[in-house]
């Protein structure tokens, strides 16, 4: 298996995905991670065919499922630790249905991987909030487990050794990272080409993307363009190839829209094209 160099295609309820995906293939992209935030089309029958078709349709390898959830989510330091992912008591049995929903969906298109971002893990592992997320994801992991499929924690809200002791704790063999190398950095927690030292044999599917650390202690850092932040992305595409033997994708996320958001895809492939050749 190569690596491909993908993106990130959001689909909702009247999106054409069919263009969308062709739209990736005319600047060069071969991969893409699908991403569904409303939950309703993880139980429709009629979007798991019109996405099924699509990817048939247009040849587009789909890596993974990022897959949403209901109820508020707010990206910074006050709110976040109380809203994000399944770390928030007061959502986490919703989100876990919704969850395993995306899990059922991903079954009908024939996707192994689902990404999300499970939240603020709690640091200390004797704390009982550590360990009821720890069952919590068990439960999740588990049910994706009989389906062949892997959970994957999407990198930001947590430091690399709390999601290493996550992903040990939980313990089903299923379980893996999206690395996203500017999330790491935009809140505060470390920098991509480090964390892999800690997690690396655990990345199964990236979001490359890049920014700058935090600068209040109330909000994210800045995202931006994929070579201009403190991501060092060529560092980390090769240390996964050589270091890690990842044959998996690259998958480029840029948190923008319109005709930049397109030049700054194009300009991260040429960035993780150059990065390959250097590790060969």
């Amino acid at each position: 298996m190569s690596n491909t160099i993908g993106t990130m295609v959001i689909y909702n309820v009247g999106v054409d995905l069919v263009e969308k995906l062709n739209k990736c293939k005319e600047i060069g992209i071969t991969s893409c991670q699908i991403n569904i935030w409303n939950t309703s089309i993880f139980k429709s029958d009629e979007h798991a065919k019109i996405v099924k078709d699509a990817i048939a349709q247009t040849g587009m390898t789909v890596s993974s499922l990022w897959a949403g959830y209901s109820g508020p989510c707010e990206w910074n330091f006050t709110a976040g630790p109380d809203t994000i992912g399944l770390v928030p008591t007061a959502y986490r049995h919703i989100r876990l249905n919704e969850l395993k929903d995306a899990s059922d969906f991903a079954e009908k298109i024939g996707i192994k991987q689902i990404a999300t971002h499970v939240g603020f893990i709690p640091e200390t592992p004797n704390y009982p909030e550590f360990n009821e997320l720890v069952v919590a994801l068990r439960n999740l992991a588990n049910y994706m487990k009989q389906k062949g499929q892997f959970f994957l924690f999407e990198t930001g809200q947590e430091t690399p050794i709390t999601l290493l002791r996550t992903i040990q704790a939980v313990g089903t063999g299923n379980l893996g990272i999206n690395l996203d190398t500017a999330n790491v950095i935009l809140y505060g927690k470390g920098n991509p080409v480090d964390a892999l030292d800690v997690f690396g044999k655990y990345v199964m599917d990236t979001h490359i993307k890049d920014g700058f650390f935090p600068t209040d202690g109330m909000y994210l850092g800045r995202e931006c363009r994929a070579g201009d932040g403190k991501a060092n992305i060529p560092e980390v595409v090769k240390k996964l190839i050589v270091e890690y033997n990842y044959e998996g994708p690259f998958t480029i996320e840029r948190e923008i829209s319109g005709d930049q958001q397109t030049a700054d895809i194009v300009y991260a492939k040429n960035l993780i094209e150059e990065a390959m050749a250097c590790a060969k």
